[in-house]
């Protein structure tokens, strides 16, 4: 997600269980969130499976859980670099995860 100092944003929308979010970006970020947000609607949808009642901001928290605990588990094997990668990551995770649940709201 872009920051100030990264460049000029620009809106993108991305669907996430059949809701349309906009976010901003800079043009260097804009393919990995939208890969990102396949990502994400895969794994909520997996989740979900056929229980369509699972409240959504319920299902995006335990969506993230699962992908921060993946994470972890590659970094633990050497899968992930460095700290700051894992840093950057989280903190992209926690914004998705904020305009989720300010959209939800």
């Amino acid at each position: 997600m872009s920051t100030p100092e990264s460049g000029k944003s620009e809106p993108v929308s991305v669907r996430v269980l059949d809701r349309e979010y906009t976010v901003g970006v800079t043009e260097a970020e804009r393919a990995s969130l939208t890969s990102a947000a396949r990502l994400l609607d895969t794994r909520m949808r997996e989740l979900r499976g056929s229980n369509k009642m699972v409240a959504p901001d319920r299902l995006a928290v335990l969506t993230a859980l699962n992908l921060a605990h993946e994470l972890q588990q590659r970094e633990a094997v050497g899968q992930v670099r460095s700290d700051d990668d894992l840093f950057k990551l989280i903190d992209a995770a926690n914004a998705r995860l904020d305009g989720l649940l300010v959209s939800n709201s």
